[in-house]
């Protein structure tokens, strides 16, 4: 649900970049919501070999989308495992550390930066527009080091994001998803999920849930929140006798990777505004037809937006905040072989969610991703 305008905000940030390895196009627009709460990440160069993409859908405030925005992929630098050549491990961190980051003082001053106003008696945030064209650059932070002050006891926002990137290295491509936001990538034409949906009625999700002494009442953790893994949302994670991957809101994500080759298209990440109305075979085969005569990407995200934004209200699909980044690759990348292909593996992606409507179901899995049909 959310409060709605009376008429939408149809006004779009848009991007476009490339470097050797990828092109990309992305668009976001607030829509019917009387505030914008997604934010995105988009960096070809991480560094020279790797390109990062992210899509944070905020909600109750967007200063947690707007925290991973800023950080989440620095985190992904930082980590030792990066350095190594294991960017899953890296990006599986980098998801809780951003929960740790969010809490204390110098979380409290971080998230009062971002712009976002802080009830300092019960943690909520106002979430405020704010354009991602900022300065959430490439640059070092220091170690976060801890702070003493009036909030040191903060024990984080209660709003929160989901969290889904991608990062590309090579051949290689690292899917991280927390929450409802997708990942689809185009093989031949063909969308395979590359992220699972995280919704409290999956029978994983709701173990854990009630395990962590919460409860699912109509979809909905403990009455409220509509998915069931997250950054931030601290008011779910406060059981001191489970670790964070236990709690009742999670920031574990899925991590998926697979090994790209010539018969990959693009790829596609997008928060649940897109998926809310079009399945992920029907959005691959937009964008697929809207590439014979279309060269600029972002032209193509905003087409898609416009055409999910719902005319009025009514119904309540179509007016959601729109987040999209489209990603082409260069073919530079070798065919893959059967074998190569079942070598791509999966953690905990296994099977699909369905959106609401059913458009969808798994028919398929190849190489780590999930097959889709209308």
């Amino acid at each position: 649900m959310g409060i709605y305008l009376s008429t939408p905000k149809t006004e779009k940030f848009s991007e476009d970049g490339e470097n050797d390895r990828v092109r990309y196009g992305l668009s976001s627009m607030q829509g019917w919501r009387a505030a914008m709460e997604d934010a995105h990440a988009a960096y070809p160069d991480l560094d020279e070999s790797t390109s990062f993409f992210g899509v944070y859908d905020g909600h109750g405030g967007k200063v947690v989308a707007k925290f991973c925005a800023k950080y989440l992929h620095q985190q992904v630098l930082k980590h030792e495992a990066y350095a190594t050549g294991d960017i899953g491990a890296s990006v599986h961190r980098a998801f809780f550390r951003m929960d740790e980051m969010i809490r204390g003082q110098r979380g409290w001053r971080k998230l009062a930066i971002l712009g976002d106003k802080i009830d300092k008696f019960t943690g909520m945030i106002e979430g405020l527009i704010w354009s991602p064209k900022g300065g959430e650059g490439i640059d070092q932070d220091d170690d976060w080091a801890i702070e003493e002050g009036p909030h040191s006891d903060f024990s984080g926002p209660t709003s929160g994001s989901t969290a889904c990137v991608a990062i590309l290295r090579n051949n290689q491509l690292v899917v991280a998803n927390a929450g409802d936001s997708r990942c689809v990538i185009s093989r031949k034409g063909q969308a395979y999920n590359l992220s699972r949906d995280h919704k409290p009625d999956l029978e994983a999700e709701k173990e854990r849930i009630l395990k962590a002494g919460g409860f699912i009442h109509a979809g909905r953790v403990n009455g409220s929140l509509n998915l069931s893994r997250a950054i931030g949302d601290m008011e779910f994670k406060q059981n001191k006798l489970l670790p964070a991957e236990k709690q009742t809101v999670s920031a574990n994500p899925d991590i998926n990777t697979v090994e790209l080759c010539d018969d990959d298209d693009f790829l596609v990440l997008a928060c649940d505004g897109i998926w809310d109305c079009m399945s992920s075979q029907m959005l691959v085969d937009f964008i697929h037809e809207q590439l014979r005569s279309e060269t600029k990407l972002s032209v193509i995200c905003e087409r898609v937006l416009d055409r999910c934004l719902a005319p009025s209200t009514a119904t309540g699909e179509g007016c959601d905040n729109m987040t999209m980044i489209l990603v082409q690759f260069k073919k530079s990348i070798k065919s893959a072989s059967p074998a190569e292909l079942q070598s791509s593996h999966s953690k905990s992606v296994d099977t699909e969610s369905k959106p609401e409507g059913g458009q969808e179901k798994a028919v398929a899995a190849v190489g780590g991703a999930t097959k889709s049909s209308t």
